[in-house]
This record gives structure tokens, sequence and C-alpha cells, in this order.
């Protein structure tokens, strides 16, 4: 039976152009490092597209599909001077996506790695991973 439902699957995301992985998850954010920008999608319905600041010159923002391994309201980068990240989603190590106060920057690459989003975005997010679940939540970074 699940050998028919996986097939099943796969038939219909040939026929809509979506993945399986990303059609399983009813939250999917995927960053676009050369345009750099954030679309976020639910069910397949985009519901916001956001511009973001990726890695400037010298750093490097993880290419690949992740799920959320942390949140937390308000982090402080101990790596980068105490740095507040607002509304943090952690999705590969000391990855996330955040809020900055750094508004005139968004649009082009900017941080040492993260994705900075406008902080009102970055809660409208962090609050949309929060409901829909980890499990529930891709996030996809291509360049």
């Amino acid at each position: 039976m699940t050998k028919i439902v996986l097939m099943a699957a796969a038939f219909a995301a040939m026929l809509f152009g979506t993945s399986i992985e990303s059609r399983a998850a009813s939250l999917v954010a995927s960053i676009d490092v050369s345009s750099q920008t954030m679309t976020v999608s639910q069910y397949g319905q985009v519901l916001y597209r956001w511009s973001v600041s990726t890695a400037r010159r010298g750093y490097f923002t993880p290419p690949g599909t992740y799920r959320p391994q942390r949140t937390a309201r308000m982090w402080y980068s101990k790596k980068y001077h105490m740095s507040p990240m607002p509304y943090s989603v952690f999705f590969h190590g000391g990855y996330a996506i955040h809020g900055t106060n750094a508004v005139r920057q968004l649009g082009r690459p900017a941080s040492h790695g993260c994705v900075r989003l406008h902080t009102a975005n970055a809660a409208t997010f962090y609050s949309m991973v929060r409901e829909v679940g980890f499990g529930n939540t891709r996030i996809v970074v291509t360049n």
C-alpha cells in the first residue's frame, strides 16, 4: 500500500512540476541567493516574496534543503559581537533566517552567512514555522 501511495505522489509531482519533498511540507521557504529573495509558500501557494541579505564576499550561505532545527524569539550571536538576531529560525548549525535592523542592505549580500529579513517579515515567518512545526517546514537555499 505504501508503494502505491509513493508512486501516486511521484506521478502527481511530475504532473504539477513539484518535488515530493516540497509537496510533503506544508510550508516552504525558498531562498534564491542570486536574486536575494525569499519566497514563502504554503501548500504550493505563494504567500510572500521578500528581499533578503545572504552572505557577503568572504562568507558563505550554505545551499541545500533543510528543516528548521530550532527557533529563538531573540538570539544574540556569540560569534559576531553579540549581534541581535530577532525571530531566528536555525536551519543548519549556526545558520539562521532572522530579522535585521540593517534594512537598507536588504536585496544585496551583506551577512556573515545567515539569511537576513526585515524584522516584521522574520516575525511572520517565525510564527508560521512555529504554527506548522519543524517537520512540516522546508528551507531551500539555491545559488
